[in-house]
């Protein structure tokens, strides 16, 4: 695992405009970045929630989507998805597919760290067995997407700030269904 990781800086129109060392940009003034989220299924059509580490600096313990990360600068977002889902799940991941690469936030958590990204959405299919590296993932589960999304729904606060801004944009769930429902097809008719 690196630990020297750069992030890659936006500006206001959402262009690179330079590197900061990861463990210096999640500050109380955090600069626009470029993250991604990735939510991760299995053949059956059940998604991966995961549990924040409690040595994480933003959000500890908290309810999330499956992995998030950061690109490399010139790294492919593709490639950064099965980069990070090696590094935080310790698996590998198939048939990427992206959901929106418009989705952004800003949040603070109450420690005062804020969260401010450029964050395009992935769906993906797990390839391999699930390993969580203790220093990202706390616990884990699978569940289906449809409990989920109402779980954010009824306890929002128990859930990442991004994950529950994703689960109420229309066009991520829509294509989270869609993807379900795509692989639960293709899995039937392997049968």
């Amino acid at each position: 695992m690196m630990n020297n990781e750069d992030v890659v800086l936006l500006d206001a129109a959402w262009q690179p405009c330079g590197t900061m060392p990861k463990n210096q940009v999640h500050t109380h003034h955090t600069p626009l970045h470029l993250a991604f989220s990735c939510y991760l299924f299995t053949p059956e059509g059940n998604v991966l929630a995961t549990r924040r580490a409690l040595s994480k600096t933003a959000w500890p313990g908290v309810w999330t989507n499956s992995f998030c990360g950061h690109p490399l600068p010139q790294e492919a977002l593709a490639q950064a998805v099965r980069r990070r889902a090696q590094v935080e799940l310790g698996t590998e991941v198939e048939q990427i597919m992206l959901l929106s690469e418009a989705f952004s936030y800003q949040a603070t958590d109450a420690s005062g760290v804020m969260e401010n990204e450029v964050c395009p959405v992935f769906a993906a299919q797990i390839k391999g067995t699930l390993h969580g590296n203790p220093d990202e993932v706390a616990d884990y589960a699978w569940v289906e997407l449809n409990h989920l999304m109402a779980a954010v729904k009824l306890t929002p606060f128990a859930f990442s700030p991004w994950m529950v801004s994703q689960l109420n944009t229309e066009a991520i769930t829509s294509g989270l269904k869609e993807y379900r429902d795509a692989i639960m097809i293709t899995r039937s008719a392997g049968a």
